[in-house]
């Protein structure tokens, strides 16, 4: 296995056409295809599946390519720093469940880090695609939460994917809704948590899994309760619009940022002695890079501001 194939595997990726790669590397097409047959064949599995309509990864292909991908950029890190003299940017990316405070954490990192020697990315996204960018390297971590329902299905799901999920600190189980809903307004006031009883009324707002809508993929945590009114949306400015425009809820951490989502929407104790954990999810035996630590401890700082 030689850099060059390395290299060559992750042109092909990212174009999806053998043709296409092979110009962008400035290489013939019967080279290029005889040097992904070689690494095939050396590694003992196919990266690619071939067809008429193009290149696509298979799955063990794709965790190789973010192997790849690591492989190179600790290379080019090394030539630009100590051969070539040239200034290269590393790269740092994070994927989230739909949490404002994993966004406020990563906004104070890169103010830190600062963009002369980082690319940085940020995706908030579903459950299952949490997991496959952590696993092919797409992102350094992942952040989600496990409790007692989902805990031993998502550990044997990321074990299987080579991944581990690591605890930073538990949460207690708020109602998220907007000020001017009739039930805030009387809890604010009462200082008295919300029951489920309560909540009848209003529509449960919960984040869409795709085909992935399993209880145990749910960013919500008390995922089979039989709700009477439910809503699936795709992002937080959606879900922040249907929990002004319809009085909706949604449950969550309780731990507010307001200056990503506004003032006009609070966190109340939910009636349940239910617990959340918030961690990440890394591969396994991985050595977390110094601006993947600094982002953990952001994040970390959160615990304090946490209902239990």
């Amino acid at each position: 296995m030689t850099l060059n194939q390395l290299k060559y595997a992750i042109a092909i990726s990212k174009e999806n056409s053998l043709n296409d790669a092979a110009k962008k590397l400035f290489i013939s097409q019967p080279s290029l295809t005889g040097a992904m047959h070689a690494l095939e064949d050396e590694i003992g599995f196919d990266i690619f599946i071939r067809s008429k309509s193009g290149i696509s990864l298979t799955v063990k292909g794709a965790e190789f390519i973010g192997y790849a991908k690591s492989v190179v950029e600790q290379y080019d890190i090394l030539d630009a720093k100590y051969i070539s003299k040239t200034d290269i940017k590393r790269h740092f990316s994070v994927s989230m469940q739909h949490y404002s405070f994993a966004v406020n954490a990563f906004v104070e990192m890169v103010k830190e880090f600062g963009y002369e020697e980082y690319e940085f990315e940020v995706h908030e996204t579903k459950t299952h695609e949490i997991i496959k960018n952590v696993r092919n390297q797409k992102s350094e971590l992942g952040i989600i939460y496990m409790n007692d329902f989902n805990r031993k299905v998502l550990t044997k799901v990321l074990s299987e994917e080579g991944l581990e999920f690591t605890p930073l600190f538990d949460c207690g189980i708020c109602v998220y809704i907007g000020k001017n809903n009739p039930l805030a307004k009387e809890k604010l006031k009462s200082k008295e948590s919300i029951t489920f009883e309560e909540l009848d009324d209003y529509p449960c707002l919960v984040f869409d899994q795709g085909e992935y809508n399993s209880a145990y993929y749910a960013e919500e945590v008390m995922s089979t309760h039989e709700y009477k009114q439910i809503i699936r949306a795709n992002d937080r400015a959606t879900m922040l619009n249907l929990i002004s425009g319809l009085n909706g809820y949604t449950l969550c951490s309780g731990i507010l940022c307001g200056d990503l989502n506004g003032e006009e929407y609070c966190a109340i104790k939910l009636d349940t002695d239910e617990k959340m954990t918030i961690g990440y999810i890394s591969r396994r035996s991985s050595i977390i890079s110094e601006i993947g630590q600094r982002y953990i401890e952001e994040i970390s700082k959160y615990k304090d501001m946490a209902l239990i």
